[in-house]
């Protein structure tokens, strides 16, 4: 097994080669694999991409969700400090006279579920959506710094 990757000439398959141009798919055997709907949820799920930034003032999470509008996606926040992201992407209609020749996007329900630290102020969470990316604000708590008190020394 080779480290590099060969970009001439043919290579062979290796699910244990991280260059590797094979797919590794843990479920391809199971009874429920054959079911589209189970993949096409698997695939929305996994595609959900979220990231979480921590700034001085809050933590922000961005989600991409292309194609849904706001009234597709629900933010909820759980009293153990759980953030959680949901929504569904609804299927094309598909048209008796249509031929289909791929179908890549992905749809189906996704759902993201986040633990806020102990400084989230949870009662001043909010979220946005813009061009299909989700961003949601949870400002922190402000950290009271000690007094610091100079005491004169005689001496």
């Amino acid at each position: 097994m080779s480290l590099i990757p060969s970009f001439f000439g043919s290579r062979r398959s290796n699910i244990l080669d991280p260059f590797s141009l094979e797919i590794w798919e843990p479920f391809k055997d199971f009874p429920f694999s054959s079911e589209p709907q189970f993949a096409k949820e698997t695939s929305a799920l996994v595609n959900t991409r979220v990231d979480w930034k921590e700034t001085p003032e809050a933590h922000v999470f961005k989600a991409d969700l292309p194609g849904l509008n706001k009234e597709e996606v629900k933010v909820e926040v759980e009293d153990d400090r759980v953030l959680q992201i949901s929504g569904e992407r609804k299927v094309e209609k598909e048209e008796k006279k249509d031929t289909w020749h791929r179908v890549e996007r992905s749809s189906g329900k996704f759902l993201r579920r986040f633990r806020l630290p102990e400084n989230a102020k949870m009662d001043q969470i909010k979220a946005s959506m813009e061009n299909g990316v989700l961003t949601v604000t949870v400002p922190k708590v402000e950290v009271k710094k000690p007094d610091v008190k100079s005491i004169e020394i005689f001496g």
